[in-house]
Formats: C-alpha cells, sequence, structure tokens
C-alpha cells in the first residue's frame, strides 16, 4: 500500500490543521493506522494511532488537542490537530502496519510559530 500524506503547512500557535492520509488500496483490513512524527534533531515518535475496531491511542503530550479518524470508505486516515504549539513542529507521517506490512508515507511538515 502507499501511502500519501497532506495537509500540513504553516500556522500560528493556538491554531489548528487537519492532516490527510491517502492510502492506495483498502485499509479495511490493516490493523493499526498510525500519525508519527519527527522533528529536526529528534527520533521519530508515535502521535496517534487507530486500530481496525477503532480504538485509539494518543502521545501524552497531544492528548485532549489531536483526535485521529479513519475513513475505510475512502481509504483515508486523519488527524485533527487543535490548539497547536510550537512543540508540534515536525514532519508527520502515515503510517500502515498490519501482518506483513509497515508501509510510510514520505511526510507532510507542520510548522507552529509563536
Amino acid at each position: 500500500v502507499q501511502l500519501v500524506e497532506s495537509g500540513g503547512g504553516l500556522v500560528q500557535a493556538g491554531g489548528s490543521l487537519r492532516l490527510s492520509c491517502a492510502a492506495s488500496r483498502s485499509i479495511f483490513s490493516v490493523n493499526r493506522m498510525g500519525w508519527f512524527r519527527q522533528a529536526p534533531g529528534k527520533q521519530r515518535e508515535l502521535v496517534a494511532a487507530i486500530t481496525s475496531g477503532n480504538s485509539t491511542n494518543y502521545a501524552d503530550s497531544v492528548k485532549g488537542r489531536f483526535t485521529i479518524s479513519r475513513d475505510n470508505a475512502k481509504n483515508a486516515v486523519y488527524l485533527q490537530m487543535n490548539t497547536l504549539e510550537p512543540e508540534d513542529t515536525a514532519v508527520y507521517y502515515c503510517n500502515a502496519r498490519s501482518f506483513g506490512l509497515d508501509a510510510w508515507g514520505k511526510g507532510t511538515p507542520v510548522t507552529v510559530s509563536s
């Protein structure tokens, strides 16, 4: 499966962005879809994930501000990001993980200015 992220950009602190991840085929059977991010000089980290049963988990730093969702009919996953902080600045990557599958998109940059 190929993944293409979109929706990144420059936003002021306190603002919102909605990231989208479009998959090249059905994600209905994909066990976990996730959003990761990597800030300059830092390791890639999990931001949010959603299972095929729609269970979600979030990094502590984004709980209450970010919401992950998936639309199997559209082969898409979304990340709604509210109350953005400069610390959220990073390249955001979409990931699809299942048995025998670990696919990544090329990322979309998010910059939050203070």
